[in-house]
């Protein structure tokens, strides 16, 4: 194992990524927000909601402070090189993890659901969440989101065809199962949103597809020229349901729209929708033999 991948290094990189992430949102989220400012009236409920979300997310950076009181679930996707241990790696963001609880960068929130007990330190059974994949670089990538809860839970899945919404398996009823969810989740996934899909796989991959789309750059292109067109489609016509920040009406619904394919089986076709809140707290960091790099 190469010596830059030590796990004492890596305690500390990581405690960085979580304190930036806690209470940093990615300059593209505050692109984002100050459009949404933009557009909407002046003197309305929706302006005032975020501006004020607007001055907390500065606030909170500046002070070094969570962005919000619900710090989430702690999810990673990491790609590894070859011959760095998993474990290792897995190891240290625990530790990490800890540490941040203890420096109040993140909230006590892992909660075994047959108990009821709180570890008090944000670890446990697949807490936090991560994710491993191999590349092809000599270098450790670890990117990580904090969702909420109250996100999480106006996440949902549909499965096609879908007789009550007359929704058939293609991409038009792909697009009425996504209004569908973000109608359904009004203000209580503290809209405005961006908002993570998975097209196909099982229930499993097509949800973790779904949450790889909150890692993209709002600003960014699909590749593919008929997802780029129905995130575009999508992104317009979400934000004119009139929902807006918070469920106070407005243009502004949602932030973003991000999709992902995964190969499903002939008898199955899932549509997996994560829905991320305003607070789109995602960060990233890079250690090679340079160092560490944020993003």
């Amino acid at each position: 194992m190469s010596p830059h991948f030590d796990k004492a290094t890596l305690v500390d990189a990581v405690l960085e990524l979580i304190r930036k992430t806690s209470t940093q949102l990615p300059r593209d989220v505050i692109a984002a927000m100050e459009k949404g400012i933009a557009n909407e009236e002046e003197g309305s409920p929706a302006k005032s909601v975020l501006s004020f979300m607007l001055k907390n997310a500065i606030e909170a950076e500046t002070n070094s402070t969570p962005i919000c009181q619900d710090t989430g679930t702690n999810i990673y996707f990491i790609t590894i090189p070859v011959g760095v241990s998993m474990r290792m790696v897995e190891d240290a963001i625990i530790e990490a993890t800890k540490l941040a609880t203890k420096k109040t960068y993140l909230r006590p929130n892992s909660v075994d659901p047959v108990t009821g007990v709180n570890t008090g330190d944000n670890t446990g059974i697949m807490a936090p969440f991560i994710h491993f994949e191999e590349g092809d670089r000599p270098e450790l990538k670890i990117d990580l989101a904090l969702k909420g809860g109250g996100c999480e839970n106006v996440s949902d899945q549909y499965k096609l065809p879908d007789t009550r919404l007359k929704a058939g398996r293609n991409l038009e009823g792909v697009y009425k199962c996504i209004v569908d969810a973000i109608h359904n989740a009004q203000g209580l996934g503290c809209a405005p949103g961006v908002v993570g899909i998975g097209i196909g796989g099982d229930r499993a991959s097509g949800m973790i597809q779904a949450k790889k789309q909150l890692f993209r750059k709002l600003t960014d292109i699909n590749p593919n020229p008929e997802l780029a067109e129905l995130e575009s489609k999508l992104y317009t016509d979400l934000n004119t349901l009139g929902i807006g920040p918070m469920g106070f009406g407005g243009n502004t619904t949602v932030l973003s729209v991000k999709i992902g394919t995964v190969h499903r089986l002939p008898a199955s076709f899932f549509v997996s929708i994560s829905y991320m809140c305003w607070a789109d707290r995602r960060h990233s960091m890079v250690m090679d033999e340079k160092g560490v790099r944020y993003d």
